[in-house]
């Protein structure tokens, strides 16, 4: 893609920008809003992308990392307001699924949580993610090692029960 139109071919950055705001903020329709709020800032800002200084997911993955700040910055919605409505899917094993990687996730530091969405979510490199955090990529590599590695623990030890912890 050259300067001029960074958002050229849209479809595969919107799965990737999805799925790092989905790793955030969760699965759902804070993920699409935030989602949306990312590709509308970045075709009002499409001008100032450089791509000298990077790819066109990392750079929106900068916007989205924004997003979220803003996200869970705002007030939050009185309870009142909110309409009832029925949940979509099956319900108990969505939730099951999110309450366990929760649970495991939940031993990550913020900072270990952000580098795995970054990895995992947005896909990028070690080197993207050196690039937008301004870490050196041998840091990033490290620390996302750190993380995984913490994360099998809580996959693999056995609870009290000396059953495995979480099923996969």
């Amino acid at each position: 893609m050259f300067r001029g139109e960074p958002l050229k071919y849209p479809e595969p950055l919107i799965r990737r920008v999805y799925a790092y705001v989905a790793y955030r903020v969760g699965d759902g329709p804070d993920a699409e809003d935030i989602t949306s709020d990312v590709f509308e800032r970045a075709l009002r800002k499409q001008h100032q992308f450089d791509p000298k200084r990077g790819e066109v997911a990392a750079w929106l993955v900068g916007i989205a990392r924004r997003c979220i700040a803003d996200h869970f910055d705002a007030k939050p919605v009185p309870v009142e307001s909110l309409p009832e409505s029925e949940a979509p899917g099956e319900l108990a094993a969505d939730a099951a699924g999110r309450v366990d990687m929760g649970r495991v996730l939940a031993v990550l530091s913020e900072r270990e949580r952000e580098l795995v969405a970054l990895r995992y979510g947005a896909d990028l490199t070690a080197r993207e993610i050196g690039e937008l955090l301004d870490l050196r990529t041998n840091a990033v590599e490290v620390a996302l090692h750190r993380a995984l590695q913490s994360v099998k623990r809580q996959l693999d030890g056995p609870s009290a029960e000396g059953e495995p912890r979480f099923a996969r």
